[in-house]
């Protein structure tokens, strides 16, 4: 057994993040031992941009999306009074290049939130039997535990992913990453390829917003039917105007099995639903990632953190689990992925997995795939294809 014992602190000048010491404080506990391609040139970050109305009801966004929404047969205004709701196969937009996601003012609602249903993304034993000489025995369960409250003291990069499915309404968890070429004005979030897009078999998903340090006071689903707006989304709520997955997850992706996993992550850039400042100043941190991928026998903790949904959670509050990871292979033709043993559900897909590097806390994974009876979490390992995506994300839309 071994111990991580470091203080959180950005590269920049070692500032300290007064939103984010409960990371530290969870991977400073003792952890129990226990080639797909990306585009990532123009056509692999998809792109869009929306405002909400001026007091007509009517959502604005300019010419060029409104262009591309028409060439798919889809109605601007139509689209805001409720035209989303159509899934016609012609008009799901699945290529890179198609991703919009004009805001909606005022649709996410905290009711409407509340019953959003967990984006789970389960295996089986077979799914995860294909490569057992590469992968690591499977590891012991690790009892998930809550977050400390308020989040927003103890873990405010991290919230929840809202977006809208043929389903119905979904949720993910998500995570505010720093933005290289916007250093302390990052409006990026680091979430799960398949909690933005359904993979081979579909395509973009609608309404996408981030809600960072959701139901901040940890809130019992009796208490949220009385609180405030500013209580169960403390920061507002944020609409992906950008996003990137890689063609790895758009091509391959499946809502089951593991098809698709190693490149199941995603990145947002985000607009505030009201505000001027960016993601980064309004909650007060946001967290590098590492893209070293260092092999899981190196590393002696990650943590996850998440809001997990399905039973027994109900998706309310944040959880995490921190664990010595392991090596999952699914196929000799593909990265290998980390895992942990993990007990939270479906909900907390997208959620980030962190580790300690040169005393700081930097996402290093992010939560993909679980077996049905929720003992382990994998995540893929973020090399330099998933740096590529990031830096573009970075360099084109940032500063947007």
């Amino acid at each position: 057994m071994r111990s991580i014992r470091a203080p959180f602190a950005h590269r920049r000048g070692r500032q300290r993040s007064l939103l984010a010491t409960g990371l530290v404080a969870a991977l400073a506990l003792t952890a129990t031992a226990c080639n797909g391609s990306d585009d990532t040139g123009t056509d692999a970050s998809a792109h869009a941009s929306g405002s909400a109305g001026t007091g007509d009801g009517k959502v604005r966004v300019p010419s060029g999306i409104a262009d591309k929404l028409e060439e798919h047969g889809i109605d601007v205004d139509d689209w805001a009074n409720g035209g989303w709701r159509d899934w016609d196969k012609d008009k799901w937009l699945s290529e890179a290049k198609d991703f919009v996601n004009p805001v909606i003012e005022g649709l996410w609602k905290p009711e409407r939130m509340r019953s959003a249903k967990e984006a789970d993304k389960t295996v089986t034993t077979k799914d995860t039997a294909a490569d057992q000489g590469v992968s690591d025995p499977e590891p012991a369960p690790v009892r998930a535990e809550a977050e400390k409250t308020p989040y927003h003291e103890n873990a405010a990069p991290v919230g929840k992913v809202f977006f809208d499915s043929p389903e119905g309404t979904m949720v993910c968890s998500g995570t505010v990453v720093t933005d290289v070429n916007h250093p302390g004005k990052s409006n990026l979030v680091w979430t799960a390829g398949h909690c933005v897009h359904a993979g081979g078999a579909g395509g973009w998903y609608r309404n996408i917003a981030f809600v960072p340090a959701y139901n901040d006071l940890g809130k019992t689903e009796a208490q949220l039917g009385k609180a405030t707006a500013s209580e169960i989304a403390p920061y507002g709520n944020w609409w992906a105007d950008w996003a990137s997955t890689p063609n790895g997850w758009i091509q391959g992706g499946s809502d089951t099995g593991g098809a698709g996993a190693a490149y199941d992550y995603a990145v947002l850039h985000v607009t505030p639903e009201a505000g001027s400042k960016s993601l980064e100043e309004t909650v007060g941190g946001a967290l590098d990632v590492d893209f070293s991928a260092p092999s899981a026998t190196g590393v002696d903790a990650m943590g996850a953190w998440g809001y997990p949904a399905a039973a027994p959670y109900n998706g309310l509050k944040m959880f995490k689990c921190v664990d010595r990871p392991g090596r999952l292979s699914l196929s000799p033709s593909l990265p290998t992925m980390y895992r942990i043993g993990c007990t939270m559900t479906g909900g907390s897909s997208g959620g980030g997995w962190f580790r300690m590097v040169d005393g700081e806390t930097r996402l290093v994974s992010n939560t993909s795939i679980g077996p049905a009876d929720n003992t382990w979490l994998a995540g893929p390992q973020l090399g330099q294809e998933a740096k590529a995506l990031y830096q573009n994300m970075s360099k084109k839309y940032g500063g947007q």
